[in-house]
């Protein structure tokens, strides 16, 4: 993708120093109404120490601090401040600066969130309308959310609550090798499928299908949230032509994005972590049918063809 040198959006806020604020709002950002997230196959629903185990943990330090072991100091090689482990381990990243690398992805997702402004304008223009463009938020390993607090093993996700776009920037790393999904375009797709939950928020798709959600079983609900992912997919798509319009695609571009769809399929990602698919629990949609959506989204370049509800998905 033909990206350096063209205009980065204003919408980035960088919030890499940062990290979620302990105490801060709980909850599952990713439950019924809650945000939008690009599955990653990994934990992001839970993973956490219990009550008990914390109290546990808690007896053994200060009972081995009574006979002297600091425990804190051991596992720090002897060098202890006397920082707490909390403030040691968020030192390193309390400057948003990070490695050139970093920098040349934070300028490249600017560059992609401005190319997504500027395909959701003239759309919406065209109708008469008016695009309100979303933030896009960076961070590293957890951030506070409109809709809850969230980890970097949740993925990329929208949050309608706050109508803006987390992206913990070590995603790509994860996207390309353990996805096996490598390429600009890729990543691109990511940030577009993202965007794509933001104009759905606008069209006022998602507080819809959200209030339906809550009334709906859990096996209905999952399928009614494939239909919303798979959208979300085709939107992508339709941003993914407008590209190739301003001859911003490379060759082999198209194939990076479906082969990304592809990667993080329900079937697929169900298969490479636990074996076997339990088709019930899908809630983005088939490695199928993503690249399906996404490819009619980008070979049509117009809404009407991204109505996921009234098709046969």
């Amino acid at each position: 993708m033909e990206w350096k040198g063209r205009r980065q959006s204003g919408n980035v806020e960088d919030e890499r120093g940062s990290g979620p604020v302990r105490g801060g709002m709980g909850g599952n950002p990713f439950g019924r109404g809650g945000g939008f997230r690009l599955p990653t196959g990994g934990g992001g629903r839970g993973g956490g120490m219990s009550i008990g185990t914390i109290i546990f943990l808690v007896v053994i330090y200060f009972g081995l601090k009574m006979v002297g072991i600091d425990l804190l100091q051991v596992l720090d090689g002897g060098q202890s401040t006397g920082q707490s482990g909390y403030e040691q381990s968020q030192s390193p990243s309390q400057s948003p600066q990070g490695s050139a690398q970093e920098e040349e992805t934070k300028a490249f997702v600017s560059t992609v969130l401005a190319e997504t402004e500027d395909t959701w304008n003239g759309i919406f223009q065209a109708s008469g309308e008016t695009y309100v463009e979303p933030k896009l938020v960076l961070f590293r390993d957890g951030i506070n959310s409109a809709c809850g607090t969230a980890s970097s093993a949740s993925g990329p996700f929208y949050c309608p609550g706050d109508q803006k776009v987390y992206l913990d920037m070590a995603f790509f790393d994860e996207l390309a090798q353990k996805f096996g999904a490598s390429g600009d375009f890729a990543e691109a797709y990511v940030i577009a499928h993202e965007v794509g939950h933001h104009v759905q928020n606008l069209l006022g798709i998602l507080p819809k299908v959200n209030a339906q959600r809550q009334r709906m079983s859990e096996a209905d609900s999952n399928q009614m949230s494939v239909r919303v992912e798979l959208q979300a997919d085709c939107f992508a798509g339709i941003w993914g032509k407008y590209t190739e319009q301003k001859g911003l695609l490379d060759k082999g571009d198209l194939e990076e994005a479906l082969n990304a769809a592809t990667q993080i399929g329900d079937d697929t990602l169900q298969k490479r972590s636990q074996g076997y698919v339990v088709p019930e629990s899908f809630n983005h949609g088939t490695s199928a049918q993503r690249s399906t959506w996404f490819k009619r989204g980008f070979d049509s370049g117009k809404l009407n063809a991204c109505d996921t509800f009234n098709s046969n998905i």
